[in-house]
């Protein structure tokens, strides 16, 4: 294996040591850790902020690691968030590599928090944006040289490394991440098959018609993609590395890497630690503050009130996407600033697979029917999802027109009527009402 060297455009230089400055402490260097300190300064917020990860890199981008970064279309320069002189001249500590084994918490919300250095951060505020990890893989030979993860900017470069030597890839998932790394590497110039273990492609995020769309278009375009795939093993070449993914059937698909992407897990321990209340993440109320009443928790690792506009009473959601981790963070900084402002954004996702760019606009659990608009010589779909009558949801293909009137409509809680909307010659922003 290629010897992993850190760009030091990620590396970046060490700020100001922590040591005894209070205020808040975020832990958590992610999206909606950085959005959380931006929307704090932007809000006149003065106290010092202690902005604190794991990796041992400035704060970065995640969603072009599966694509652009991958494919060396954009450097790790463009991937950081803020320039190291950012961080010093708004009173932000950043500090990188380091992991809070510990917090002590005092009823009226400050405390300390231990790091595996041994250093201690004190707070007079706590904010967790902690996210979530990769749901690893549990077969024969996970463990092998050549198996990767696609989540940090350290499994990127490990597997940009591994690519140029490699003919076969295998990605196990069939979700986001993995169809958009496959089509990457596709693009690479290598032989790449997906296995998803269920019935269907991005089962999670979309329903039957575009994962059917989907599958087709990737297997036009020469990727062998297998549903309801079951692994055996992987398989060893003899000295510690991939050969293989052997399925139950027996047969063996040729792979020097394999790359897994089935799914990921909030990263809930701070909060167990802390006492709070745990579902799917770590619970917290319409304005991102957790069941203690003090400690704010945003992005990934949040399971909150459903915020789109009559979602039913009570129904709630843990949402992965840069836009819920920006949006998200404004919530959040609004409370930290003695402000309730409810999440008033419209949750939407996207994801880019070779020349397809979907774009989903709301959320289509619960829908009971839905309308199909097609254009083929364009390459634009859309699926609209409608509960009771009324559109809850959209996924769009190549059709940024469509995701914006949906997306509006959304927002002004207003329905779009299904009948014309069939049409695909037909606006559908002339028939929000």
């Amino acid at each position: 294996m290629s010897t992993q060297t850190l760009s030091p455009s990620l590396a970046g230089a060490d700020a100001p040591a922590p040591g005894t400055a209070t205020g808040l402490l975020i832990i958590g260097a992610s999206q909606s850790g950085v959005q959380l300190a931006i929307s704090l300064r932007a809000l006149g917020y003065t106290e010092h902020i202690t902005l604190l990860g794991e990796e041992d890199h400035r704060p970065y981008q995640r969603p072009a690691l599966s694509k652009e970064f991958l494919q060396d279309k954009v450097g790790s320069e463009s991937l950081i968030f803020r320039s190291n002189d950012y961080w010093i001249q708004h009173n932000i500590t950043l500090v990188k590599g380091e992991r809070i084994e510990s917090i002590t918490a005092h009823p009226d919300g400050s405390g300390e928090a231990a790091g595996s250095s041994g250093t201690t951060y004190p707070y007079t505020r706590l904010a967790l944006t902690v996210g979530a990890r990769p749901r690893l893989f549990e077969a024969p030979g996970a463990q092998l040289d050549g198996v990767v993860y696609l989540r940090s900017a350290d499994d990127a470069l490990k597997l940009k490394a591994l690519a140029p030597e490699a003919t076969d890839v295998v990605v196990i998932g069939g979700g986001f991440i993995g169809l958009e790394a496959a089509s990457s590497l596709q693009a690479m110039g290598k032989k790449v098959t997906v296995l998803e273990y269920g019935t269907r492609l991005v089962g999670r995020a979309v329903g039957e018609d575009t994962s059917e769309y989907f599958r087709k278009q990737h297997t036009d375009r020469g990727l062998d993609i297998r549903i309801a795939a079951r692994v055996e093993k992987i398989v060893d070449d003899g000295h510690g590395a991939v050969q293989a993914v052997r399925l139950e059937s027996g047969e063996e698909i040729a792979a020097q890497i394999v790359l897994i992407g089935i799914g990921v897990i909030p990263n809930t321990a701070l909060g167990e630690k802390l006492g709070l209340k745990i579902d799917n993440g770590i619970v917290v109320d319409e304005h991102a503050v957790a069941s203690d009443g003090h400690t704010i928790v945003v992005g990934d690792v949040a399971n909150m009130p459903n915020p789109v506009p009559g979602s039913p009473s009570g129904e709630r959601i843990r949402l992965e996407s840069v836009n819920n981790a920006v949006e998200h963070a404004k919530v959040a900084a609004y409370s930290l600033m003695g402000q309730r402002e409810a999440y008033a954004g419209i949750p939407w996702f996207w994801s880019n697979q070779g020349n397809m760019k979907l774009q989903i606009a709301g959320l289509s659990m619960g829908f009971d029917a839905t309308v199909r608009r097609e254009v083929p010589d364009k390459g634009k779909f859309t699926v609209l999802y409608y509960r009771a009558g009324h559109i809850i949801a959209a996924d769009c293909v190549n059709a940024p027109l469509d995701f914006m009137a949906v997306k509006q409509a959304l927002a002004a809680g207003k329905n779009i009527n299904p009948d014309p909307a069939s049409n695909p010659a037909t606006q559908l922003k002339t028939l929000i009402a």
